[in-house]
């Protein structure tokens, strides 16, 4: 069915450009929360943390309201001819602003169990201090970053109310998965709800068990066989 088709391709789109700007975002923050020895590091955490724990309703509202005609962002932005609200783009901008957390948590966690004196024997060496982060640290973190990732990418997946809010229900422009369930669900139209509905929850499971098997200690070893 066309009509079940074009909001799935449409949130892989969306789902995927917000993943790949959370993890850019994410990484780079985590590594410096994770370096940086300061009270203030738990501080700026949890903000950061917050459109994790929020409504997504109060999430989009803020978003509208720094990215609307109105707002010091939006008017700059139009300024330059860019339009997010009602956009597929402003879906985009929403869906990695709830899902940012999800890579930050992971990929701080991963750095902070990175050796440091790994990092400090390359600086020894004469290694820069960027190819001891692109040699050293981030592959050594690179499975605990991985499945914030993808959980970030289920996140976003599945985002409702803050894409909502900024993007609008527009069908074949900016209307997700969760939002096609929520009109089919309104109109009655029970089949098209399931199909989402299951579609989106294999997506996710799938998603997850990936990031459980990257999760540090996810892996079962399998058991030594007795002779």
């Amino acid at each position: 069915m066309p009509e079940l088709w074009v909001p799935l391709l449409l949130s892989l789109k969306v789902a995927g450009w917000a993943t790949a700007l959370a993890t850019v975002g994410g990484i780079a923050v985590a590594y410096g929360l994770s370096r940086w020895s300061s009270r203030w590091c738990d501080v700026l955490d949890a903000l950061l943390t917050l459109p994790m724990v929020l409504p997504p309703t109060v999430t989009g509202y803020y978003l509208l309201v720094l990215l609307g005609r109105r707002g010091a962002l939006g008017q700059w932005l139009q300024a330059h001819g860019i339009e997010l609200v009602f956009t597929w783009q402003g879906a985009v901008v929403a869906a990695a602003v709830v899902a940012f957390p999800m890579v930050l948590k992971a990929a701080r966690a991963a750095f902070l169990d990175v050796d440091h004196r790994l990092e400090q024997a390359a600086a020894v060496l004469g290694v820069s201090p960027a190819a001891v982060f692109f040699r050293v640290s981030l592959p050594l973190a690179s499975r605990g970053i991985l499945a914030g990732v993808l959980l970030a990418f289920a996140r976003a997946l599945g985002e409702f109310g803050a894409t909502l809010m900024v993007a609008g229900n527009i069908p074949g422009k900016t209307q997700t998965l969760s939002i096609a369930i929520y009109e089919a669900v309104q109109a009655g139209n029970d089949d098209t709800a399931n199909v989402l509905v299951l579609v989106t929850s294999l997506t996710c499971v799938v998603v997850l068990c990936l990031a459980a098997w990257l999760m540090p200690g996810g892996r079962v070893p399998r058991r030594v066989r007795r002779s």
